[in-house]
């Protein structure tokens, strides 16, 4: 497989960018390789610079649960784009698109539109200082929030592919008052709140974890951070940036009947284009300004574009079916890749849910960060740079999470596991 003209531009582009990407995963260093440079995308494939094609299994890190260039959301991008691209004003479109978040998320009665993930969770977090009153925030260890100061401690996603315990330019202030503890470790949060939790602001948390590789929650720890919360009077922050919309129409919190305070999203909601948003219960979004106190702001939040495609997409999610069918889809491709490494001798955990799933190269259950960091992932490496020769596309880190869209065929699941096939028996184990 060529690579060439990607080696050429990743050159360049490390006299431009720092590190040669504007996001650092991207860079593919945990797995020893330079990246690959994109050119175009077409339903569930990728083609690069150098002429090559790949089943995308990344999906621009989740917001393609289309498959790329869906004629629908490209015609409602289209349509907007001869009215403009922004106004620094208010539009139809992100009262449309809000009020589409509210029917189909159930704890969210208001929603505030924003740019990204990271400013999502970053402004949940202080309105819940806000409200409350209080300092103290606790997150779970690989759970990653974006890059907001709070929230790098034992940060997941590409801060552990990095090995990055924190960051530099972090002052010891703004992580003083964050507290992070295992995931899915019931008895430790207990312990916490019987010691500190009438100090407690808000506890963030992915429902599903993404970013340490695909983590499942245990019911009962998502139940008892509900019951804990709400008798000491902090807020619950469900973290669906990720899991909105993709493992279910309501997110995960639809899914189990968990119903947090804030809930915050991205990715699926703004069908490609770069979105963020929060919401939860009309007495704590009224504190954030100009309603209330609690300052937060943006100069593009709600941009007509993001907006059109984001309304375009949930429509189409919406339709009869469309989770069944991604969910058949899913559960083939997991089972061809359980038993593609069972015929080959090799050891793995698969752990999924919906159209997410994550794949460690271990023979024990993975159900916190400790555990995901076991796998094997110098096997990882091998295991990706094997399925890229192949035309697989997979996101260069054992901490990230594959994505399955509607794009996907029968075919891209038989290809993909023919190929993993082939590299599972090359490893030499």
């Amino acid at each position: 497989m060529k690579r060439d003209i990607s080696a050429k531009l990743f050159i360049k582009a490390k006299k431009a960018i720092p590190g040669g990407v504007n996001s650092p995963v991207r860079a593919c260093r945990s797995v020893g390789m330079d990246p690959v440079f994109i050119q175009r995308a077409e339903g569930s494939k990728l083609f690069d610079a150098d002429g090559n094609s790949f089943i995308d299994y990344i999906g621009s890190w989740g917001p393609m649960i289309l498959g790329h260039r869906h004629p629908q959301v490209i015609c409602a991008i289209e349509d907007v784009l001869s009215r403009g691209t922004s106004f620094g004003a208010p539009t139809d479109l992100e009262v449309e698109l809000a009020e589409m978040v509210i029917s189909a998320v159930p704890s969210v009665e208001m929603v505030r539109m924003v740019n990204s993930g990271t400013e999502a969770t970053m402004s949940a977090v202080r309105l819940a200082r806000g409200v409350t009153g209080r300092d103290l925030v606790i997150k779970f260890d690989g759970c990653y929030h974006g890059h907001g100061d709070t929230f790098l401690v034992e940060a997941g996603s590409g801060v552990a592919t990095l090995g990055i315990p924190g960051s530099p330019g972090v002052p010891k202030a703004c992580v003083q008052n964050t507290l992070s503890l295992p995931y899915n470790d019931t008895q430790r949060l207990q312990e916490v709140f019987a010691e500190k939790g009438k100090t407690v602001a808000a506890v963030i948390v992915e429902p599903v974890a993404g970013n340490m590789g695909l983590v499942p929650p245990d019911l009962a720890f998502l139940k008892t951070l509900r019951k804990l919360t709400q008798g000491h009077g902090a807020v619950l922050i469900f973290d669906e940036v990720m899991t909105g919309f993709r493992v279910a129409y309501g997110g995960v919190q639809a899914l189990h009947g968990i119903m947090p305070d804030l809930t915050c999203m991205g990715k699926v909601i703004g069908g490609g284009l770069p979105v963020g948003a929060y919401g939860g219960k009309a007495e704590i979004m009224s504190n954030i300004a100009p309603e209330g106190p609690v300052y937060q702001a943006g100069t593009l939040s709600g941009n007509p574009v993001a907006m059109a495609a984001g309304i375009a997409t949930l429509k189409i999610l919406k339709e009869p079916g469309f989770y069944e069918t991604l969910e058949a889809c899913s559960a083939k491709l997991e089972k061809g890749l359980k038993e593609a490494a069972e015929e080959a001798g090799i050891s793995i955990v698969i752990n999924r849910v919906g159209s997410m799933l994550g794949l460690f190269f271990t023979d024990k259950p993975v159900s916190n960060f400790a555990e995901a960091q076991k796998s094997n992932v110098n096997l990882f490496a091998t295991y990706y740079k094997g399925m890229l020769e192949h035309g697989i596309y997979l996101a260069p880190s054992q901490y990230e999470t594959a994505f399955v869209s509607s794009a996907h065929s029968n075919t891209d699941i038989e290809e993909t596991v023919r190929a993993a096939s082939k590299v599972f028996d090359g490893l030499g184990i």
